[in-house]
């Protein structure tokens, strides 16, 4: 009988697609309340479509800042029946830890607090495994006490491991640096991601845009292409083509414009007042393009616009399409992608548990439960930029 997952959080998947790909598990519930924007209406997400189309269940859309403990007995009978609980996924909003917004230097954001909270999820449903990712502030930020309150409440029975990782490391092709953290039942052994890789390094071109993407048909902005409709971006207004045809291909940004001949018409006012003041500091990212031959920038919630970062395509004049930025989210290429909006699409890439890594997650989860190590080439997501050629064994030098 396989081993159960319930996901906690669960997006569009992300963290689930890793163990339903897996031979030796069984997802057997989700829930996540879709919440967007704090602007945004209650459940206007659409995540949990994305997660239907993929997982082929339907999460329950309930929200866990609200459900009390009491309440945990109804959710696991829908879930689990009468079978025990292999592997819980708790991964609670990021979006209070984030360096990316400047309140979370000084103000503790309510939607911490769920980090904690989950003692009470586990407690209840005595998990044999629990995976948690997280912003890597989770860790190392002012706000730090909400893990270590989980850990106090937990140790008792868990052994943990919590670390920050750059989880290129781990083959994604993009600069995401995240807290993981794995906790295990006792007397279960822990082992963790770094175990699993121990031995062996990345051919670098593996972790480059080109590496994930090249292979894909060019496309203009707001037509999806014939055999892909997920390889698609928005449309873009005539300024804001003007503003990338003028930046240069491959890592390119509107700092790059400065000198152009038509500097006054192409830059923003903001962009204007930055280079006035001589505080560029990480604005350049802005409206600027990727590289080929370097790993993508982090993709974030917010990436289904390019003036939110370096999300335009090295060479053509467009955003990168949910397809492209998939896949340097460790998305796998036939991966589908549910909801209303084009923009809720690439909030679903953005907020997500790369894959290509949770699928690595699955593995060592079925090497605690089983006691049987894997081959690195076993934890493979199929589908994704990351292959068994891409592998060195550690200190072989590559050409």
């Amino acid at each position: 009988m396989p081993w159960t997952v319930l996901d906690l959080f669960s997006g569009g998947g992300g963290m689930s697609f890793g163990f339903h790909a897996h031979h030796g598990f069984e997802v057997v519930g989700a829930v996540d309340a879709e919440n967007g924007k704090p602007s945004s209406p209650k459940g206007s997400l659409g995540c949990n479509a994305t997660y239907a189309l993929n997982m082929g269940i339907e999460p329950m859309a309930l929200d866990l800042s609200a459900v009390e403990s009491r309440d945990i007995a109804q959710v696991t009978r829908r879930t689990l029946g009468f079978r025990p609980l292999d592997v819980l996924s708790a991964c609670p909003p990021c979006t209070g830890f984030s360096r990316a917004n400047p309140k979370n230097h000084v103000e503790d954001d309510a939607r911490n607090s769920l980090v904690a909270r989950m003692a009470h999820w586990i407690a209840a449903l005595r998990p044999r495994v629990v995976v948690m990712e997280n912003a890597r502030e989770l860790l190392r930020g002012r706000f730090a006490h909400h893990h270590a309150s989980l850990l106090d409440s937990i140790s008792a029975d868990y052994s943990v491991h919590s670390a920050v990782h750059m989880l290129s490391d781990y083959g994604l092709p993009q600069k995401r640096e995240r807290a993981l953290i794995l906790a295990v039942r006792r007397p279960l052994e822990l082992h963790t991601l770094q175990d699993l890789w121990d031995g062996w390094s990345l051919d670098p071109f593996a972790l480059t845009v080109r590496h994930a993407i090249e292979h894909l048909p060019a496309v203009p902005a707001g037509t999806a292409h014939a055999s892909d409709r997920f390889h698609v971006s928005p449309a873009m207004t005539e300024p804001l083509v003007e503003r990338l045809r003028a930046t240069p291909h491959s890592g390119g940004s509107w700092r790059n414009l400065l000198d152009h001949p038509d500097a006054d018409r192409l830059l923003t006012p903001a962009m204007k007042r930055s280079a006035a003041a001589g505080k560029l500091g990480s604005h350049p990212d802005v409206y600027g393009r990727m590289a080929w031959d370097q790993p993508a920038a982090t993709i974030k919630r917010e990436c289904g616009h390019v003036g939110n970062g370096r999300y335009a395509h090295p060479e053509q004049d467009r955003l990168c399409t949910v397809r492209e930025l998939g896949l340097l989210n460790g998305f796998p290429s036939h991966y589908q992608f549910g909801g209303q909006s084009l923009s809720n699409m690439y909030r679903h890439i953005g907020d997500a548990v790369p894959p290509l890594i949770s699928h690595q997650l699955a593995w060592v989860a079925a090497w605690i439960l089983s006691g049987a190590r894997p081959s690195l080439e076993q934890c493979l997501l199929p589908g994704t930029s990351l292959r068994s050629t891409d592998l060195r064994p550690r200190g072989l030098a590559t050409g």
